[in-house]
């Protein structure tokens, strides 16, 4: 199934699919993304929150949702079920879309390595936990809220790691086609 997934990604990795959501990732992070994070400051102020946290505790999150009061509270789960259903969408279109394009160009087609194009689907859904569970403890508040409150640290931590990762993966299979187009051009002199 994976493979299926995978294969189906990269039938839409086009170049042209790659400059696109890059001009589209571009835009977001430079007119959407500063005026989000400057609202989110607001009611985050030094307590944090658990979007840009790479690790943090359940009484973290009780002190972050404590320190929001009621207006953050509920600003805080109005930017998860609007600004952050799109956020994660934009990033990994891009970089489904430019892994993928750069994967076909070094391996080849039938490499396991092909399917490095799922890890930031996964790195979005692990966003998108991250998202539901830290609401439902931000709306619950002060009520304890076990397990999910347990869950959202883990899920933001896997967040992180598989988007970042995601980026890593972009910068090595692009430096890497990088460096085999510049060989290829040397060996044709």
């Amino acid at each position: 199934m994976c493979k299926k997934f995978s294969n189906w990604l990269h039938s839409v990795s086009k170049g042209w699919v790659v400059l696109l959501t890059l001009l589209i990732f571009l835009l977001f992070t430079a007119l959407v993304l500063p005026a989000q994070s400057s609202k989110a400051g607001l009611y985050a102020r030094s307590a944090g929150s658990p979007d840009t946290s790479f690790f943090y505790t359940p009484d973290d999150l009780y002190k972050m949702a404590g320190a929001y009061g009621d207006t953050g509270r509920a600003d805080y789960i109005t930017a998860r079920f609007t600004f952050d259903l799109i956020w994660p969408l934009v990033y990994t279109i891009f970089l489904v879309a430019a892994i993928g394009w750069f994967c076909q160009k070094i391996f080849p087609l039938d490499s396991k390595w092909q399917q490095l194009n799922v890890v930031p689907v996964m790195g979005a859904l692990f966003d998108y936990l991250e998202n539901i569970s830290a609401s439902l403890v931000m709306g619950r508040f002060p009520g304890r809220t076990p397990v999910v409150d347990t869950l959202a640290p883990v899920f933001t931590m896997v967040k992180w790691i598989l988007v970042v990762g995601s980026f890593v993966l972009l910068m090595v299979c692009a430096g890497i086609a990088g460096w085999r187009w510049i060989m290829a051009g040397r060996r044709k002199r």
